[in-house]
């Protein structure tokens, strides 16, 4: 595990292929807890080829030195972010 938030990965190698690519994050929170939401896409192996670019928000709680997964969502699809973005939106404008 990291011992860093900025080390926290959802990189994934299997049999020598990167399951799932990482290709951006962005730290939200820091310290004994932090929460970092990632993009990034999956391998697909019948068809060779990544996903459509996914998101999932992970939490972390750091314990004897490293962090360890506590939790996570998984944004399902681009139209499911585009609908939390706009309900974040309504409810800031409040």
């Amino acid at each position: 595990m990291a011992e860093t938030v900025e080390e926290l990965t959802v990189t994934y190698e299997d049999g020598g292929i990167e399951t799932v690519k990482e290709l951006d994050k962005k730290v939200l929170t820091k310290g004994a807890w932090a929460t970092v939401i990632y993009r990034y896409k999956d391998w697909n192996r019948s068809k060779e080829e990544y996903s459509l670019d996914k998101f999932t928000i992970r939490r972390y709680q750091k314990r004897d030195g490293e962090y360890q997964q506590k939790s996570k969502f998984n944004i399902s699809s681009e139209k499911q972010a585009r609908e939390i973005i706009v309900a974040l939106q309504d409810w800031l404008e409040e």
